[in-house]
């Protein structure tokens, strides 16, 4: 078989430091104003797989990409050491050597953005991940439903922060948005940012519990207010978790924050990503929306589990022709 030339556009990361989102005062006439056209929304989404596409070597590179900006996740209630420590293995070594030789690509550092764990075992996944520069995310604040007391949430995510996490997931109390309660909502996500530290704060809005796009809206705005340095769609365990309209209601969100305030804010759709395909679209959303900035590991991540067999099983059909079987591909 013939070799695929080196593939070229394969990622490389952002060589300047990102500052992060110091927040802004809460502007509640601004989010009174926030508007959603949920018709145009969705025209817009329809089209995205289908107005372009990427092929061949192309189309390669853009999954290599997607695997940079994976975060690795298991929240699994069987989760244990010893599976962390596979997922973490996984995480330094995402995509097989041979297929990477295949590609060309064998001399790029292809890993994760992050692995990401409950609580219990953020100091495993520390461990196993000394040295390789990969940080480890914590989710927190009584996830998923969040409805833990306050105080406890803010010391679950002090104690993650302990443990050596470097990203927190933190988790927003929906009734805020539900009952418009602003400030509540402001104050919370500000408390959260505050007990992270110096390590960065996702706040997951938990879109598909939300009600409306116009909630969604007001929800992002108001986050980043509040200084999140994600926006993050969903737990995952939520029945509708990420999809592209929700996806471009909250990317126009941090457009619109950026040209008010100039501070710039990440973005991570999270759960029912899991095909190969499916990445591509959110990428394509993401260069269209945000530009090639939003396609870097600092401002963009996937949170998903069974996403990396499928896009890793592509890239083996794209070398050999043929579809390898899932056990080919194990995460852990």
């Amino acid at each position: 078989m013939t070799r695929p030339r080196t593939i070229d556009a394969a990622p490389r990361p952002h060589t300047g430091r990102i500052p992060r989102n110091p927040g802004f005062p809460l502007e509640l006439d601004w989010v009174a104003d926030v508007r959603v056209n949920r018709s145009a929304v969705e025209r817009r989404t329809a089209t995205i797989g289908t107005r372009r596409t990427v092929k061949k070597d192309w189309q390669a590179a853009w999954l290599l990409r997607a695997v940079t900006l994976m975060d690795l996740t298991t929240l699994a209630g069987d989760d244990t050491p010893g599976y962390v420590q596979r997922l973490c293995a996984k995480a330094m070594r995402p995509v097989r050597e041979d297929i990477l030789e295949s590609l060309g690509a064998e001399h790029l550092r292809i890993t994760t953005a992050a692995v990401c764990v409950y609580h219990q075992l953020v100091s495993v996944a520390v461990q196993a991940l000394r040295g390789s520069g990969i940080p480890v995310a914590a989710v927190s604040t009584g996830f998923p439903a969040g409805l833990s007391p306050f105080a406890q949430r803010l010391d679950e995510v002090r104690a993650s922060v302990a443990e050596g996490a470097d990203e927190i997931d933190v988790v927003i109390t929906r009734a805020h948005v539900l009952n418009g309660e602003w400030e509540a909502l402001y104050d919370e996500v500000r408390a959260f940012r505050d007990a992270c530290g110096d390590a960065h704060v996702k706040v997951i809005l938990g879109t598909g519990e939300l009600g409306t796009l116009r909630n969604t809206a007001r929800a992002s705005m108001v986050a980043m207010m509040a200084g999140a340095d994600f926006i993050k769609t969903s737990t995952g365990k939520e029945a509708v978790n990420a999809v592209l309209p929700t996806g471009l209601v909250m990317a126009r969100m941090i457009r619109e924050y950026r040209e008010r305030t100039g501070h710039i804010v990440g973005f991570k759709p999270a759960g029912g990503i899991r095909t190969a395909k499916q990445s591509l679209e959110w990428l394509m959303l993401m260069k269209e929306e945000l530009g090639a900035l939003w396609l870097t590991p600092q401002l963009f991540r996937f949170g998903a589990s069974s996403l990396l067999a499928d896009i890793e099983r592509q890239l083996e059909h794209h070398v050999t022709g043929r579809y390898s079987a899932g056990h080919r591909h194990p995460i852990a």
